[in-house]
């Protein structure tokens, strides 16, 4: 009764082969006892990206601080278009940020979420001169102006604000 019970399996499952069917897994190579061949591709490595530091500084008055962001971002923060960036939050007498990026118009945001203007150790006294990547920033008395070396700028200061 077994064999017979066993018989019906084996014929199911040989019955592709034997009708010409379906090639059995490792194809005419296994049936052979040839190794199959496989194409080697060659595997390429990611290119590695270099982090690098945010930088800040503060005017003296403590009203204004800024955040540069290399191209290629932190490990914190990628801008958008990849960088570089540079922030300027002005506190007083409303909170802003102005904003310089690769490339554009300098932009101006009077709805800032993140708030968190001015910490940094380095201050930027008045008649200094700071630069870092396209941006250079000037510190006076009557405010900072930074622009990219393409021309656009922001200046930023208790009485104006000026962006293009």
């Amino acid at each position: 009764m077994r064999a017979l019970l066993a018989l019906p399996i084996v014929l199911l499952c040989s019955a592709p082969a034997l009708a010409g069917g379906a090639p059995t897994p490792g194809g005419p190579a296994a049936e052979s006892g040839q190794p199959r061949e496989t194409a080697k591709q060659p595997v390429e490595a990611a290119p590695t990206r270099t982090l690098g530091e945010a930088e800040h500084f503060v005017m003296p008055s403590g009203n204004i601080g800024c955040t540069y962001i290399p191209e290629g971002g932190t490990a914190v923060y990628q801008p958008a278009d990849g960088g570089p960036e540079l922030a300027c939050d002005r506190i007083e007498p409303k909170y802003l940020r102005a904003t310089l990026g690769r490339a554009g118009k300098a932009v101006v945001l009077s709805n800032v979420g993140d708030q968190g203007c001015c910490g940094a150790e380095k201050t930027l006294d008045y008649g200094e001169v700071w630069r870092g990547g396209p941006f250079t920033c000037y510190s006076e008395r009557t405010g900072l102006t930074c622009e990219r070396g393409d021309g656009h700028s922001f200046l930023l200061s208790r009485a104006r604000v000026r962006a293009d």
